[in-house]
């Protein structure tokens, strides 16, 4: 019998308020059922009288800094994978406090049934909020941009082409009907732009201060600093995968299988980890096998995917090239070394 299945388990149900807990003991019977304040102090009021449970909490907002206080604590932390929930999320009768029970009786059978996850660190999270809060600046200003743009061309006018850093200047080019409409939009977008500016410099400063190995990442050309950042601090310890290889499953690149007997269709991929990182390297993806992209042998094994044809070729390409592509971010990461864009023939 494992260590795991003689001690107490906890199931926790995270609401934003409260949370509810179904505590199982040895043997598995139920012993309390109760429900305590989502906040470090009922955390710490409840869990702090005792030290070596298994606690298994579904990811999702406070899963983060409540496994980092738990373990703390001196517990055993269990982040459940909510795409392996289905049944919970699924289930007929679903509430809090048998979606609690559920957690701690999967816990307590095998743990690997919740396909645990691991937290990134508070300076990781930390670093990382910076991308966040730049990705959504940068859209906002998109969303702006576009609306000016469409309210221009309804009134039969249209802008020049400029560069979302500069589009603020194209003011002075709008029809005087929609002055009072549109100029209040513009003094948005220029102070977007300015803020997007601060946070640029604070993306390049953590590049070259704080993870400087992200210098390796970006001799890939079309790889910039946001990319390279992204990358490392999602991945956060090179280390955790065996290979290269099982970097672009981990980041949903890979297809998935609904293999059965001699059936194994061709599926989609399964667009599971980061959704950020996935579409960066994406964009880096289209950047290298585009007009622009110079010559390497990932835009090589691109064209070769595009020059095959099919249904969805140049797509096929970009997913098959993104993937390669973090495969080689992650080697490059490894060694240090310089990265060859062509290889020497042999």
């Amino acid at each position: 019998m494992d260590e795991g299945s003689m001690r107490v388990t906890v199931g926790m149900d995270v609401g934003d308020k409260y949370s509810e807990l179904c505590v199982l003991d040895a043997s598995g019977e139920v012993v309390e059922q109760t429900r305590i304040r989502t906040s470090p102090q009922g955390m710490r009021r409840y869990f702090g009288r005792e030290r070596g449970w298994r606690v298994a909490l579904e990811a999702g907002t406070h899963s983060a800094w409540q496994s980092r206080l738990l373990r703390e604590l001196g517990h055993e932390v269990i982040v459940a994978n909510p795409r392996r929930l289905k049944l919970i999320s699924q289930g007929d009768d679903k509430n809090d406090r048998t979606d609690a029970e559920l957690l701690a009786r999967l816990a307590k059978v095998d743990v690997q049934l919740l396909s645990p996850l691991v937290h990134r660190g508070a300076d990781t999270q930390a670093a990382l909020s910076v991308l966040r809060s730049r990705m959504q600046l940068v859209r906002a200003r998109t969303a702006l941009i576009n609306h000016v743009r469409g309210s221009v061309k309804a009134m039969g006018h249209r802008l020049k082409g400029s560069s979302a850093e500069t589009f603020h200047r194209r003011g002075a080019e709008l029809p005087e009907a929609l002055h009072a409409a549109l100029l209040p939009v513009m003094e948005c977008i220029e102070q977007l732009s300015g803020r997007i500016a601060v946070l640029d410099a604070e993306v390049n400063r953590l590049c070259k201060h704080d993870y400087p190995q992200t210098g390796a990442l970006m001799q890939v050309p079309g790889v910039g600093p946001v990319t390279a950042l992204t990358f490392v601090l999602t991945l956060e310890d090179p280390q955790r995968f065996a290979r290269s290889r099982q970097v672009g499953a981990y980041l949903g690149l890979c297809p998935r299988r609904r293999q059965s007997s001699e059936h194994d269709p061709q599926l989609r991929i399964s667009k599971a980890g980061d959704r950020e990182l996935r579409r960066l390297l994406v964009a880096c993806a289209h950047y290298i096998i585009g007009p622009f992209g110079p010559d390497s042998e990932l835009r090589r094994h691109g064209l070769k995917l595009c020059a095959r044809g099919g249904r969805n070729a140049k797509k096929r390409a970009v997913v098959a090239v993104a993937r390669k592509l973090a495969v080689v971010l992650h080697q490059l990461w490894l060694s240090g070394e310089a990265y060859e864009r062509v290889r020497p023939a042999a």
